[in-house]
């Protein structure tokens, strides 16, 4: 009974300090779909529109735009938290954007021009508070922020599925409250951050890992291919799908964190995108909810692995999360770019069979290129010290823990282990027995004693001792 309390008490302190961080997201992801970029935009204001113009595509160039300026000029701008200027014209540009939002549903004859102007506040607006919500963030462990965006994701869900049942004053209000809320938790939350703790405004130079830029691009431009027709309730925003996958990852972080394998997970986004586009061609017999969802919640996944990769990578190499992460929102331009692609295949007045051809042959070709990407991440591991995508990654190594792993991979080099000799070592390293090993490594006995003895051999040993002593652990 008393280990249960304390793995309840345990767990409840996870969650220290971060529930200003999830309100502040979470507002503001909610505030994001209610506007521009969810089903549900502006709460009804473009219901009566007389034009055919989709605000969404101008909110995606102003994000897309800010994304892009902060690539080019982030060192200028860090950090964000503490330049007013950036804080002023975010939330100024989110609530700017709810009230054009509000005027605009009460003054039909001025809407086309308050949307346009709307939806590119909106865009600047949101870009720089993802930036400045990350600049917080970051100064977690691996673990919260895990937790803290998952429980995030799904709190913007259940605002958004509240917010969409306001009508009229009640709807325009909330347009308002949502940023004005997102801001000051996200002040707070920065303003509880340890001086000790918060990002340092120099930046050091750095490679970026355009591996996991690339997978993702891969990914926005194979959703946005069938964005458009997805089904309601099917979306990368707050939308069911979102809330089920992220609902998923906060219980399993929270509950499990110290069995959960993130590389298995790292994997699924490839699964799910390849069964929901073969689904695609049987819409006929199973309908399109489940292709919908499978697609959007497979790019979902991808999108939040790698985010948190690059928080992993931003804490490990000292370089200020905003680099990464304004060009993983700049990316956005391909997700929009893979929707006009739809549109022109589209347009081309293709045959219904061609065009479905045509679109199956280019993500073919999108997940076979995804695929040779994620299942070649041992150089996220060597050259950006990513040790997340095994089982229990999720927890902190200490100092020692680091050294330790730093000195394995120096013999692993220096006596050429093999990649499977060189796990055996990593395990040994920890103090793992022969038994615990085989059972982590699905091996035999006879097959552990053989790659220990190649490592003996190759490190020119004869002991564990020994082996110890190379590696520096105490014994």
């Amino acid at each position: 009974m008393a280990e249960s309390i304390n793995a309840t008490e345990d767990r409840r302190a996870l969650l220290k300090g971060g529930r200003r961080y999830i309100c502040a997201y979470g507002c503001a992801r909610a505030w994001a779909t209610l506007t521009f970029t969810g089903a549900t935009a502006g709460a009804g204001m473009l219901d009566a529109a007389p034009w055919s113009f989709d605000p969404h595509f101008t909110f995606d160039l102003a994000y897309i735009a800010v994304s892009i300026l902060l690539v080019l000029l982030f060192r200028r701008f860090v950090l964000l938290n503490e330049n007013r200027a950036v804080k002023a014209v975010s939330f100024g540009c989110m609530v700017a954007a709810s009230l054009f939002c509000a005027v605009a549903a009460w003054v039909p004859g001025a809407s086309f021009a308050l949307v346009i102007a709307g939806s590119l506040a909106a865009g600047v607006g949101y870009g720089l508070f993802l930036l400045l919500a990350a600049e917080v963030l970051v100064t977690f462990s691996l673990l919260r922020i895990f937790l803290f965006l998952s429980g995030a994701m799904v709190l913007g869900s259940v605002i958004t599925f509240f917010c969409e049942g306001l009508v009229g004053m009640q709807a325009q209000a909330m347009l308002v409250l949502l940023p004005v809320l997102a801001g000051a938790y996200l002040q707070s939350a920065y303003d509880h951050v340890p001086a000790a703790d918060r990002p340092k405004r120099g930046v050091p130079k750095f490679s970026y890992p355009w591996k996991l830029f690339v997978l993702y691009g891969l990914y926005a431009f194979a959703y946005g291919m069938r964005a458009n027709q997805l089904v309601a309730g099917a979306g990368r925003h707050s939308s069911v799908s979102t809330f089920i996958l992220m609902a998923v990852l906060f219980a399993t972080a929270y509950f499990a964190s110290k069995r959960f394998n993130i590389g298995l997970l790292y994997r699924s986004p490839v699964v799910l995108m390849v069964c929901g586009f073969l689904l695609v061609s049987a819409e006929s017999l199973f309908g399109t909810a489940v292709s919908s969802y499978l697609i959007a919640i497979s790019y979902s996944l991808m999108s939040f692995l790698v985010m948190f990769l690059l928080f992993d990578i931003s804490k490990r190499m000292g370089v200020a999360i905003v680099a990464f992460m304004a060009i993983k929102n700049a990316e956005q331009l391909l997700q929009v770019a893979g929707g006009e692609a739809t549109s022109l295949l589209g347009a081309l007045g293709l045959p219904a069979s061609t065009e479905a051809l045509a679109v199956t042959v280019i993500m073919s070709v999108l997940i076979l290129a995804a695929t040779v990407l994620l299942f070649s991440e041992k150089e996220l591991a060597s050259k950006w010290g990513v040790s997340i995508l095994e089982e229990g990654g999720l927890i902190e190594r200490s100092a020692a823990e680091e050294r330790t792993g730093e000195r394995v991979e120096e013999l692993s080099r220096a006596y050429h282990l093999s990649p499977r000799e060189q796990e055996v070592l990593a395990l040994l390293a920890q103090g793992k027995t022969g038994r615990v090993i085989q059972q982590e490594l699905f091996i035999a006995e006879g097959t552990f004693k053989a790659h220990t003895r190649h490592i003996y051999e190759k490190m020119g040993i004869n002991s564990r001792k020994e082996l110890f002593d190379l590696l520096g652990i105490s014994h």
